[in-house]
């Protein structure tokens, strides 16, 4: 191997080491694609099934992520396990049987929406507990009014 070739293997591994260790910035469509279960939702669901639309707000988007971060840390079965700008991560586990779903939004602001995913982690099938739970929560930040939005299995 030449020389110059080691030393372009060498400045890729190093930047693919700060990239992981750094974290790479979001960007736009960074939810996970729904799997072919029906334990998922997602307004970039392609499956009619999975669809869910996404929450629209107005106003600036710092204010509203702000809002919702309130309605979910309300529910005693949420963890906020990461929120930055344009993005929230929550952990939801049931109060039966200790189920973890996970609940991810990710800002697009340029339609002034916030994209939902909501997925159980184990299982084929969720009982409607995942497409519940967003919908209460679209509810709740509609009205502006945190409350309890876990649906417990």
């Amino acid at each position: 191997m030449s020389f110059t070739h080691f030393r372009l293997r060498a400045l890729i591994a190093a930047a693919l080491a700060v990239v992981l260790c750094t974290g790479a910035v979001r960007s736009a469509n960074m939810l996970p694609s729904c799997p072919d279960s029906p334990n998922c939702v997602s307004s970039r669901a392609v499956r009619p099934s999975q669809q869910v639309a996404p929450f629209a707000f107005t106003g600036p988007a710092e204010a509203a992520q702000g809002r919702l971060l309130r309605i979910i840390e309300q529910d005693r079965g949420a963890t906020v396990v990461d929120a930055r700008q344009g993005w929230i991560a929550v952990e939801f586990r049931s109060r039966v049987f200790g189920f973890i779903d996970d609940l991810r939004f990710e800002l697009d602001p340029a339609t002034g929406v916030f994209h939902v995913q909501s997925a159980s982690r184990l299982g084929y099938w969720d009982l409607g507990v995942n497409r519940r739970r967003v919908e209460a929560l679209r509810a709740k930040f509609n009205a502006g009014e945190p409350a309890s939005v876990g649906q417990g299995r």
